[in-house]
């Protein structure tokens, strides 16, 4: 193991650029926020021009092996689940096709007997011919699955640490491969060498401290970019919303991420990294978004859904129980039903909307920047 073995010692002893992070997110020394915000768009302007890259998660499957306490698709909760088809799979593509997007993230639960060998391979073999871009937000996998993924088309994958406070992610996972701290924390790393060109990372802001979450998340970047400086790299934000299981979730005060601190992180991983892609989802409120759209960021999710099928409906007459791994057929159907969303988002707004938004903001809507023809010849 790489990182994880020295993030101890990065947190004991922090670089010249860890402090540096610090004194920005303090309101004492890092300045006014209104002089961050111009120093992070001068550097995102020089960096990035007025472009913001818009994609959509696609979800294949809500079936989960992991306890979680944070999440919808947590083991042990009573969920309506389903693993979707490839056929279905390319259905939910080709309506965001249509919408416009070139860019989808794969999302799914880890789960190796309805996830199984094989699968993401195939969904992949089948949207590759109309959608250039793809990147996977799956379970942690070994150096030699990340190479076979990246040959069946994938470009780009995503991992969350979740938290980065070993005590907390420990109380939090309670069963399953995920409870294994030091695997996932170098999850980027065996990704990058099976392949992968983009890798994005980030924090689940409102399980731990949030200083500490930014921190550390500061660390492994800085780190990532000594150790995998081919890869274009990514960094989120994302704040703990209601999910199923807790739909009345409410931020814990010694947690939460206010409003204004979520800027001043946005501007300050932008002027220290000035070259990571930073990522706002819809988990942000539409008027948070439309703020902070020509401050830092440079992706943008737009009219996402987080259940399989929640954009046609795909795998609604399939709709069962998961309970200690094994499938429960549902005694009742009421025809009507959808599988469970993972968690709920906040901007409702579909992609024309979006685009719409930042046209008016004077920025350039991406729907597609790859393209496999640019390798030919290489």
């Amino acid at each position: 193991m790489a990182f994880a073995r020295e993030f101890p010692e990065w947190m004991r002893r922090p670089t010249p650029l860890m402090r540096r992070m610090a004194q920005l997110l303090d309101e004492r020394t890092g300045g006014p926020l209104e002089a961050l915000a111009r120093l992070s768009q001068q550097a995102t302007r020089r960096h990035f021009g007025r472009t913001m890259r818009l994609f959509a998660p696609l979800y294949l499957s809500n079936e989960c092996v992991n306890n979680c306490s944070y999440c919808g698709f947590s083991r042990d909760a009573e969920i309506l689940r389903v693993t979707l088809g490839v056929d279905q799979v390319v259905r939910e593509a080709r309506h965001l096709h249509a919408l416009g997007f070139r860019n989808l993230l794969l999302v799914a639960g880890e789960h190796p007997k309805f996830v199984s060998e094989g699968y993401l391979q195939d969904c992949l073999d089948a949207l590759k011919p109309f959608i250039p871009t793809l990147a996977i937000e799956v379970g942690p996998m070994e150096d030699e699955q990340y190479a076979e993924i990246v040959a069946h088309g994938a470009e780009g994958l995503v991992v969350y640490q979740e938290t980065y406070d070993r005590g907390v992610y420990q109380t939090l996972h309670t069963a399953g491969p995920k409870k294994d701290f030091d695997w996932r924390l170098d999850c980027p790393e065996r990704a990058y060498a099976g392949g992968f060109r983009r890798i994005g990372i980030g924090a689940l802001f409102g399980l731990a401290d949030w200083k500490h979450e930014a921190l550390a998340l500061c660390a492994h970047l800085e780190y990532l970019y000594k150790h995998c400086w081919k890869a274009q790299l990514t960094v989120a934000f994302p704040r703990m919303r209601p999910y199923a299981g807790n739909y009345e979730y409410t931020p814990d005060p010694a947690l939460f991420l206010p409003d204004k601190y979520f800027v001043r992180l946005i501007c300050a991983f932008r002027i220290l990294f000035p070259q990571v892609g930073i990522v706002v989802s819809t988990r942000e409120p539409a008027a948070l978004r439309d703020a902070i759209a020509t401050l830092g960021p440079t992706h943008m999710s737009a009219g996402a859904r987080t259940e399989p099928g929640g954009y046609t409906g795909a795998g609604s007459d399939d709709l069962h129980l998961t309970i200690k791994g094994r499938r429960v057929e549902l005694t009742e159907k009421s025809g009507c039903e959808k599988a469970t969303e993972q968690f709920r988002i906040h901007d409702m707004r579909g992609a024309a909307e979006i685009a719409a938004m930042l046209r008016a903001q004077n920025l350039d809507p991406v729907w597609k920047d790859w393209d496999e023809a640019l390798l030919a010849g290489v």
